[in-house]
């Protein structure tokens, strides 16, 4: 075959891949034979089938521990395609079209539709008793040690509006992110009640995130989610501006109310009792206190909702 045997469209992409290759100081025809050579990409070779599949590692001979550790892997991979996306919107910045913004936005909610649904695999999927007998070679590990969750929400808000709630009112929108972070609302989460000391799954966490976290909460302290809203609405027009402010509300409610509320129904089959005593959780986090979202009112994007929506947040899913 010659030249002259090839049509336009295939002599124009060996144009370019000739330039292509020229930028980095190699040529075409080394390239082209290097593809001789190189074997058909396999499905599973490219998603790394046969690694995913030794990646779950149960603790115990129950069967159901196997669905909790694929449940929790699965739920680590969309909480990454999350990032994925808020990284991008974030790196774009004045960049990021509108289209853009909320075609990504739209993704988030989908991924978060996704996560709030599939919590019946645990609240519905599992044996309560062999729950009850596994969940106790986990100590002191916990799904509140879930580093990608903590990212999504300080990349989410400014820091202050995940503080404790008590701290909450007298240090907003003041102290750097050094001053603020110690008060972040999850490390009252993992306080033991009756000593105030912090649980050994909260001192495994921090040694381990601490300095990463306080990292990324000075990184994105005016590089989040809620700022890139405040400075792109006031130069959008009314109808832009209600179909963004529609994806930021969905994906407030479906993370803050949805996901948690989803758990909180999760341990309440599994960690009460009959008398409706709570058993702790794995990590000896108070959960009864911890998860219920009406609680700790973490709302990401607070000036997108009323003063009723407010008073009733946590109390439900909101479409």
């Amino acid at each position: 075959m010659t030249y002259q045997d090839l049509d336009e469209k295939v002599l124009e992409q060996l144009r370019q891949l000739s330039q292509r290759y020229a930028q980095t100081g190699q040529d075409l025809a080394s390239n082209l034979e290097g593809l001789l050579y190189t074997d058909y990409l396999k499905y599973w070779d490219y998603i790394a089938l046969d690694t995913l599949m030794t990646l779950q590692h149960p603790r115990t001979t129950f069967p159901d521990e196997m669905i909790f550790v694929v449940y929790h892997q699965i739920t680590e991979l969309f909480f990454k395609l999350i990032q994925w996306e808020i990284d991008q919107m974030l790196n774009a910045d004045e960049r990021l079209s509108f289209a853009v913004w909320h075609d990504k936005m739209q993704r988030i909610n989908r991924y978060m539709d996704i996560l709030v649904r599939s919590s019946d695999i645990m609240s519905e999927g599992m044996e309560y008793e062999q729950f009850r007998k596994f969940r106790m070679a986990l100590l002191p590990a916990s799904g509140f040690q879930s580093v990608q969750f903590r990212e999504i929400e300080i990349k989410s808000t400014h820091l202050w509006e995940l503080l404790d709630k008590a701290q909450r009112q007298d240090r907003q929108a003041t102290g750097s992110p050094e001053e603020l972070y110690p008060f972040i609302y999850w490390k009252r989460g993992a306080i033991e009640e009756e000593t105030g000391k912090k649980t050994i799954t909260l001192q495994h966490f921090e040694e381990k995130y601490d300095a990463h976290l306080q990292q990324l909460a000075r990184q994105h302290a005016q590089k989040n989610l809620y700022a890139l809203l405040e400075r792109r609405l006031v130069h959008m027009g009314n109808e832009e501006q209600q179909a963004i402010r529609e994806e930021y509300r969905r994906f407030d409610n479906r993370f803050n109310v949805g996901w948690r509320l989803a758990h909180l129904r999760a341990a309440a089959k599994y960690l009460m009792k009959k008398k409706g005593e709570a058993v702790a959780a794995t990590g000896g986090t108070n959960w009864t206190k911890y998860l219920p979202p009406r609680f700790q009112k973490i709302i990401f994007f607070p000036s997108l909702w009323t003063e009723e929506e407010v008073a009733k947040w946590g109390t439900q899913l909101i479409d």
